[in-house]
Order: C-alpha cells, then sequence, then structure tokens
C-alpha cells in the first residue's frame, strides 16, 4: 500500500524515542539527584544491548517458526534470509523489547549494581521477553499459553507492560529497601525533566499503538479500508484514555493527598497509556474513556500498596504498568466490541463472561511467566556477581560511585579565584515518586 512504508518508518521512530530520551528523562527526573545519570543510563544501555540481541536472536525466537514459547531460534539468526525490504518490521519490533527491558529500571533505583544491571538485561530479554512476546504476537498453536496469553492484546499489555510490572517486584524483593526508606521522604529531583518525558512518551505512543497494526484483508483495497478504519480508532482510544486518566489520577491524589501534583498529571499521562495499549483496537471511545479513568483512579491509589506491603519500588513500575496492564488486559473483556480488532463483544456489550474470563486467564499466565523466569535470573545474579552496590557507595550516590560523574556541577571559584574549584554535590535533596 502507498505510504505504509513511510508510516512505519515514523512508528518506529516514534517508539525508540519513547525509550531515548523520554523514558530516560521521565525516570530521571523522578530520581534523586545523585542517582539520575545512572537512571538514565540505564535506559539508554538496554537499548544498545537489547537492540543488538534483538537482531541477532530476538527476532528469530519471537517471528522465525513455530512453538508454544518461542519460534525456531536456529532460522534467521543475525535476520539470514530476511529480505532488506522487511527490516522496518524487525527495527518496529526491536523497539517494543528495547522497552520492555528499560521499564524495569524505575523499580530499582539507587541501589543496583550498574555491571548486574548490563548482566541481568540480555538474560530477561533471550529468556523473558522474546519468548514472552512469540506467545503473544506470533504463536498460532493451540496450546493453553499460546491460546490464552495472547486472547486480545493489540500492543503489549501482557508482553510489555504486566511482564516488567511482574519483572520489576521480584527484583526489588531480591534487592531489599534503600537505605532510609520510607522513613525518609525521596522526593523527585527535577520534575520539569520528569513532566517532559511523559509528554514525549505520550507523542511517541502514538506509534507504540497505532504502528501495532496486523492486516486480515486479501486484497490491497481490503487493506487500505482496514488501515484508515482501525489506525483512526487506535489514535483516537489512546488519546482520550490518557486524557481521562491523567483526571481519574489527580482525583484520586486530591482525595487522598489533598493535593494534585503534576507527579500526578505525569503519572497518570503513563497509566492511562498503558492500559489502553492491550485494548485500543478492541474498544469504542466511551470504552476508552472508562478505561483511563479506571486506570488512573487505581493506579493512583496501587503506589501507596509500597508502603502498606513493604516493598521499595522506586519509581512505581509496579503500581504503574503492572496494575496498568493487569487493568487494560481485562478491561478488554468488559468493553471490547464485536467491531473492533479482536471482533469480540465484551460483558456490557452482551458477550458474556466468556472474554473476560479468556483475559483473566492471560493475565496469570504472564505473571506467572514473568515471575518464575526473572528470579531464577535474578536470584543467579544475586548469587554471583550481586545484585546492590554497598551502603558506602549507596550515600555517596550511584551516579559517583558507579559511573565517577555527577549530574549538577556547580563550579565556584575559591581563594581569590585560584585553581581550586567546588562541586555542589547531587546528595544534598532527599527524593521520591509518590508520597505514602
Amino acid at each position: 500500500m502507498d505510504g505504509y512504508y513511510a508510516f512505519m518508518l515514523v512508528a518506529t521512530a516514534l517508539v525508540l524515542m519513547m525509550t531515548v530520551p523520554a523514558l530516560a528523562l521521565f525516570y530521571g527526573g523522578m530520581s534523586r539527584s545523585k542517582s539520575v545519570l545512572n537512571m538514565m543510563m540505564m535506559s539508554y544501555v538496554a537499548a544498545a544491548i537489547v537492540g543488538i540481541l534483538y537482531v541477532a536472536v530476538g527476532w528469530s525466537m519471537g517471528f522465525g517458526g513455530e512453538g508454544t514459547f518461542f519460534a525456531d531460534p536456529t532460522t534467521l539468526i543475525w535476520l539470514k534470509d530476511v529480505p532488506t525490504d522487511s527490516y522496518i518490521f524487525v527495527m518496529f519490533q526491536m523497539t517494543f523489547a528495547i522497552i520492555t527491558a528499560a521499564l524495569i529500571s524505575g523499580a530499582v533505583a539507587d541501589r543496583m549494581k550498574f555491571s548486574a544491571w548490563i548482566l541481568f538485561v540480555p538474560l530477561w530479554a533471550v529468556l523473558c521477553y522474546f519468548p514472552m512476546a512469540h506467545m503473544v504476537f506470533s504463536c498460532t498453536d493451540d496450546s493453553l499459553i499460546c491460546g490464552r496469553i495472547g486472547a486480545q492484546d493489540y500492543a503489549g499489555g501482557t508482553a510489555v507492560h504486566i511482564n516488567a510490572g511482574v519483572a520489576a517486584l521480584v527484583l526489588v524483593i531480591l534487592l531489599g529497601k534503600r537505605m532510609g526508606w520510607p522513613k525518609d521522604q525521596m522526593r523527585p529531583h527535577n520534575l520539569t525533566l520528569t513532566m517532559l518525558g511523559a509528554g514525549l512518551l505520550w507523542f511517541g505512543w502514538y506509534g507504540f499503538n497505532v504502528g501495532s497494526i496486523v492486516f486480515t484483508g486479501d486484497t490491497d483495497e481490503a487493506n487500505m479500508a482496514q488501515f484508515f478504519s482501525e489506525t483512526g480508532r487506535t489514535f483516537t482510544t489512546t488519546t482520550l484514555a490518557t486524557m481521562a486518566a491523567i483526571l481519574g489520577w489527580l482525583l484520586i491524589e486530591k482525595l487522598m493527598h489533598g493535593k494534585a501534583t503534576s507527579l500526578g498529571a505525569a503519572s497518570g499521562i503513563v497509566a492511562g497509556l498503558v492500559a489502553i495499549t492491550p485494548a485500543t483496537g478492541a474498544v469504542d471511545i466511551e470504552g476508552a474513556v472508562a478505561i483511563g479513568f479506571i486506570a488512573g483512579a487505581v493506579c493512583a491509589w496501587a503506589v501507596s500498596l509500597k508502603y502498606k506491603l513493604g516493598y521499595d519500588d522506586s519509581l512505581d513500575v509496579v503500581g504503574v504498568h503492572l496494575v496498568g496492564g493487569i487493568i487494560g488486559t481485562l478491561l478488554i473483556g468488559v468493553f471490547s466490541t464485536s467491531d473492533g480488532a479482536g471482533g469480540i463483544d465484551g460483558l456490557l456489550y452482551g458477550g458474556g463472561a466468556g472474554s473476560l474470563g479468556d483475559q483473566a486467564l492471560g493475565v496469570l499466565v504472564a505473571v506467572a511467566y514473568s515471575g518464575v523466569v526473572t528470579a531464577i535470573i535474578a536470584l543467579a545474579i544475586k548469587y554471583t556477581l550481586g545484585l546492590r552496590i554497598t551502603e558506602e557507595d549507596e550515600a555517596e550516590g550511584i551516579d559517583l560511585t558507579e559511573h565517577g560523574e555527577s549530574a549538577y556541577d556547580l563550579h565556584t571559584s575559591m581563594s581569590g579565584g585560584g585553581g581550586k574549584t567546588g562541586v555542589l554535590a547531587a546528595s544534598m535533596a532527599p527524593s521520591e515518586g509518590h508520597k505514602a
């Protein structure tokens, strides 16, 4: 179809932008000033590692054949026999793999060894993301896992957000709490960066959702008609769900804490985008608004669970991505319409509870698979290389101890303009995601 290749070039670039720099800015602003560079570096290095790895084996594991857990990994290694005019579709899927791994990093801010992260990322991509992406996006056999985990998931609620959210929860449990948490308030050091990152994530998410169309027609004319209809739906539902989620988050935040904050608005953006991702092609306008508002409200409440349950999820990956991904995946079974991409009516449209049951089973499979595999990887690293920096390094600041840098070096002359300079260390002010 005329223009479709150009459309996918743009969509792929938008999704890559979601990680570098959008996610890096979003997480970096939420971090403490003495760990912002490390936080941003975790996104950038994840892009580098997963990108190369995806071309080497990820595409072959996901799309090189059939099977329950992965395609034939001996085919299409380094894109062997993949024509160059198909490379853009490889690159599009690669950007999904990149951001899924990078999302996890927000949960482990301030305390995970950079060397441990560099080892964790490729192992997790190969053993957890690539197989789950195959189950969701490519697998067509009749097995329970393959049939259920991909029941309805337009752009990655299970493979991306639930997968990353569960992995984040496992890691924070094995890493333990930051020094002083939760007694010390660890506020975001630069909400301007966070707001900018959230806006860029919203912009990039149109590539993520709208670019995920899969054509089903037998002719170019049929596919063109589907393209116009389906992209219009996914662009609109993505937009409206995000808007509704901002309002839902701010409402609950105001009720719980008495303030509607910029951090809440930025987090609401992400919660709405996460929740609508699996449902964007399946629901109508009303369904999108409902899903977004519910996700914003529930995720705003869910981020406080870490204080009640005692797990130190630094930047609320669990509360936003795991909870938001579950909400969006489940609510497909409530709000999907038969004229949507899945062609199934949800509970509110006379379809009964069958679709809701399928979605619930998909959530359970995703949670179980990601939880078990991530735990095995993390435990292996913990008892070999080690997961966590020392208490002394954590107190001094992970930017300085792991990278030898400070994000904010403000030089001042001393002794009448002599050669010495003073550095305003980034550890002056504690910071954190959301209030208890």
